[in-house]
């Protein structure tokens, strides 16, 4: 009793958004996410965020959308090892699947202190390094080109009726634009993958006899997998109603192993750029495997090009190998022992693997491009 007393009160704290009205149209065997108290989900405030995820006009050349790094038939990822900003600069990590973002605590690959997606929205806009969308010193253009759009003036003001009421300035600001997109990104859902429908939906041919096969070394000793990709987020990265304490991974999965001792790229070295100890080199935020075989390629940097590569020729191998040394990195994971493995069995773990992809999700209309759509 004193749990569940703790975890609503948390929630009411955060939010709770059974109180709001709003519709999640999530399965019973999904908890609801926590939401801020103050930017509680609307279906007016999913729909300004959406227009304005797929607005070009958000960057400073007028040519780029968060949604141009954030494809939707990608599970809101881009296909690229790494991202082009307005000026060409490149991103130093490949972008992230946006599919129940709303579970997560920590947002990005390797800012273990960026735990809002309020927030997260102003570094693509504003941020200088690298510059992503451009708009840093541009405020006041950025909002005269949001207020000469015509549809703006309604959606703005039925997702923020109380701001509207106090003028323009209120109406549209970087709160009301940040909370937008968030809100959009929060309904970003993703539970209806075969696998779910064989796990969950008492569907037992949902999945191949090769799926079944790669569910077993998923979740066996063998391979460990679920120990960093467990739970219905396939993460270990979540919160939700029923969890109010966080849970956040940070892993180094041995990626690197510059000199010899587990050293990664000097401009790329994990968590320990924020945390400053020594042991967080080469930990990165674990990704959720959920529609994971359309987010190619792979990894922090998006240097392994396949799933049977990242299988075969990285966690069987517990990890690369120095070119000093010839060994994996002795900061790796624990959990990264590596495993002999046949062809058969990458197959049958790839099956699985691409069970998990919600094809109605990467092709549900309520997220596509609105201004495409409107064009139709």
């Amino acid at each position: 009793m004193k749990r569940v007393c703790v975890a609503m009160v948390a929630w009411l704290m955060l939010g709770g958004s059974a109180l709001s009205g709003f519709d999640w149209g999530l399965p019973q065997w999904v908890p609801p996410p926590l939401v801020p108290a103050d930017n509680p989900m609307s279906a007016a405030k999913v729909e300004l965020g959406r227009h304005l995820f797929y607005d070009p006009r958000l960057s400073a050349n007028g040519q780029m959308a968060c949604a141009s790094c954030h494809h939707q038939d990608k599970a809101f990822t881009d296909g690229l090892a790494l991202s082009p900003g307005v000026t060409g600069e490149m991103s130093p990590r490949s972008s992230m699947a946006l599919a129940n973002v709303a579970y997560w605590p920590t947002l990005t690959w390797a800012n273990p202190l960026l735990t809002s997606l309020e927030v997260q929205s102003l570094i693509p806009l504003f941020g200088e390094h690298p510059v992503e969308m451009g708009m840093a010193g541009r405020e006041a253009e950025l909002f005269a080109r949001l207020k000469a759009e015509p549809v703006y003036t309604r959606l703005f003001a039925q997702a923020f009726p109380a701001e509207a009421r106090q003028g323009d300035a209120a109406l549209y600001s970087l709160g009301t634009l940040t909370k937008a997109l968030a809100t959009f990104q929060r309904s970003l859902l993703s539970f209806d993958s075969p696998y779910d429908r064989y796990q969950y939906g008492q569907q037992p041919q949902a999945i191949s006899a090769a799926a079944k096969r790669g569910e077993a070394l998923f979740f066996g000793e063998k391979m460990e997998c679920y120990h960093c990709h467990g739970g219905f987020t396939f993460n270990d990265n979540v919160q939700h109603l029923r969890l109010p304490l966080a849970e956040s991974g940070f892993h180094n999965t041995g990626l690197y192993n510059v000199d010899g001792q587990g050293s990664y790229p000097a401009d790329n070295p994990g968590i320990v750029e924020f945390t400053g100890e020594d042991s967080d080199r080469g930990r990165f935020r674990t990704p959720s495997l959920r529609n994971v075989a359309v987010t190619a390629p792979y990894m922090h940097d998006g240097s392994i090009p396949t799933l049977q590569q990242v299988i075969r020729d990285h966690y069987a191998l517990a990890g690369r190998s120095s070119a000093v040394t010839g060994q994996p990195s002795p900061m790796r994971s624990e959990l990264l022992m590596g495993f002999d493995v046949s062809d058969e069995e990458v197959n049958d773990l790839v099956a699985f693997l691409e069970s998990l992809t919600d094809t109605a999700f990467l092709n549900n209309p309520r997220h596509g491009n609105p201004w495409a759509q409107a064009r139709h």
